[in-house]
């Protein structure tokens, strides 16, 4: 089938909700027929109980546990740090006043972290910063945790408070960074002072990265910052940032809440598109104006779909530990993607942010032309944002737009670009990410499953790609579809016993990072 034709065929299809049960009615009649002759496999994942009796050891373990004045203190922390503009329009714009502003408060709120003498603090490129931990054991391997002090301009229309007011309403602390990503920022430290108050003292090294510019980049704080420890050789097990959350009502025909790891994380592209035509007098137009021509091309572009890629990346994954907190028939369908692979991925389709997950997405942001209201215009340009999925390279992607588009006339500059990353390791060997699962079925133990994804936005951790193997993206933080239209959005917020188990969350996972290993949990797969 045609790009054009999918995206036809797409649009005939109905509510993603109405898709799953009729995909389910439809699909139980072809179990039951083919159950008598093919061996159709159910999974059984291991218990989380299976994987007790890891991390530090029971004698020096430190309880989260944190008085009232404690948990005062930490919201009034995020509170101030929310009320610190410290906005990155550009690469070249940044409130860096605001930037030093907020050094100057986590000084004041986290002293410890300042004073400690085993932890050294280093300022990078002016406003990022670097802590470096040293554990008291050489041997374990170091890793690292992550996140961004800027955020992305917001304005006070359409907001129900100002975004940088910090203000607490019904329970919620609301602004701009409350969930991108100033909320991390703080956690992390937070829970490092917490520890550090309880006479807390690592075995593992560790550093805390916070880039000052992930919003427009990243390329002088996180990328300095990369390079820096390069330079002096350092590798790291595994590095945790923003980019996976514990989810809500994203993936249709699963009820409960789960959490997504995300292993990788998609490529992008900046495409500029041109059109050049003779200028002239607006009352003796051409059959075709410059714009015109660039907006059929463009709106080529949004009606035909880059080509589904399920299965390519970490999908089939995902969907897979499903299977075993699934009934039937959904338990058998999630079982036996070879099967029913297609159709589930045609179902993934229906929502922005499934879609989004098994495809390369084109976005139209910018699109610039004319000089006077009866003058023609001469150029036309549009910018294309495309995010690529892990399945495909730069070249790939500029190859279809070519052929979408259709058109000679059209012209095409790539202003910026760079491929996914490959997978992360996510088996029962890879110790940052059955990290990360250990301290999730701790914390959150409403959670479903814990799943491997990719990441359909970009982040700092991508530049640490020659540190460390392990690059994980995980913001311990329950998000439903509303709260994700919040980040970079209007109403930015977080709930309070949300950023408390938060906190909670990091001050467990920096105590289960002193294992030296996490123990193999028994798994099975029966055949029918």
């Amino acid at each position: 089938m045609s790009h054009r034709g999918a995206a036809a065929h797409a649009a005939q299809r109905g509510p993603a909700n109405a898709g799953v049960r009729v995909l389910a009615m439809g699909v139980m009649g072809t179990v039951l027929a083919l159950v008598a002759v093919l061996l159709l496999r159910t999974a059984t994942l291991s218990d989380p109980d299976e994987l007790r009796g890891w991390g530090r050891p029971g004698a020096s373990r430190i309880p989260a546990k944190f008085t009232k004045a404690e948990l005062t203190a930490m919201k009034e922390a995020l509170k101030e740090a929310i009320r610190i503009p410290t906005v990155a329009f550009s690469s070249e714009n940044i409130n860096t006043t605001a930037m030093i502003e907020f050094g100057e408060h986590l000084r004041k709120v986290f002293p410890s972290i300042f004073s400690t003498n085993f932890i050294q603090h280093e300022i990078v490129e002016e406003y990022s910063h670097l802590f470096t931990i040293r554990g008291s054991d050489p041997k374990l391997e170091p890793y690292m945790l992550l996140a961004h002090i800027d955020v992305v301009p917001a304005s006070d229309d359409g907001w129900e408070v100002p975004p940088f007011s910090g203000l607490e309403r019904d329970g919620f602390i609301y602004g701009r960074g409350t969930l991108d990503n100033k909320n991390s920022v703080m956690a992390i430290l937070q829970a490092m002072e917490l520890l550090l108050r309880r006479n807390y003292v690592p075995q593992r090294s560790f550093y805390i990265s916070l880039g000052h510019d992930e919003e427009v980049s990243g390329n002088h704080g996180a990328k300095k910052i990369a390079a820096l420890l390069e330079s002096r050789g350092v590798q790291l097990s595994f590095i945790i940032d923003e980019g996976g959350y514990i989810l809500d009502g994203f993936v249709p025909g699963i009820e409960k809440p789960f959490a997504m790891i995300s292993v990788s994380e998609k490529g992008g592209m900046n495409l500029m598109l041109q059109v050049e035509s003779a200028p002239g007098h607006s009352s003796a137009p051409p059959k075709e104006t410059s714009i015109g021509i660039l907006a059929a091309a463009v709106s080529r572009l949004e009606q035909t779909p880059m080509p589904n890629m399920f299965g390519y990346g970490t999908e089939k994954s995902m969907l897979e530990q499903f299977a075993g907190q699934s009934g039937f028939p959904m338990n058998v369908i999630l079982s036996n993607l070879w099967l029913f692979g297609p159709i589930v991925s045609r179902i993934l389709e229906k929502s922005p942010t499934t879609n989004a997950m098994i495809r390369t997405t084109a976005a139209l942001t910018m699109f610039n032309s004319g000089i006077k209201m009866n003058v023609l215009p001469r150029t036309a340009q549009a910018i294309v944002n495309f995010r690529i999925h892990p399945g495909q390279t730069i070249s790939e992607v500029l190859e279809i737009t070519q052929n979408i588009v259709a058109d000679d006339r059209v012209q095409y500059q790539v202003l910026s670009a760079f491929n996914p990353l490959p997978l992360s390791p996510y088996d029962y060997e890879a110790f940052g990410y059955q990290l990360l699962r250990r301290t999730i079925r701790d914390v959150f133990p409403e959670v479903s499953a814990v799943v491997p994804g990719t990441c359909i936005g970009n982040t700092d951790v991508r530049h640490y790609a020659n540190v460390s193997t392990g690059l994980y993206r995980f913001n311990p933080v329950p998000l439903s579809q509303e709260s994700f239209k919040s980040v970079h959005g209007l109403n930015e917020r977080i709930s309070i016993q949300a950023y408390e188990t938060q906190v909670m969350f990091l001050f467990e996972l920096i105590q289960n990072a002193d294992s030296e290993k996490i123990p193999k949990p028994h798994s099975a797969v029966h055949e029918l």
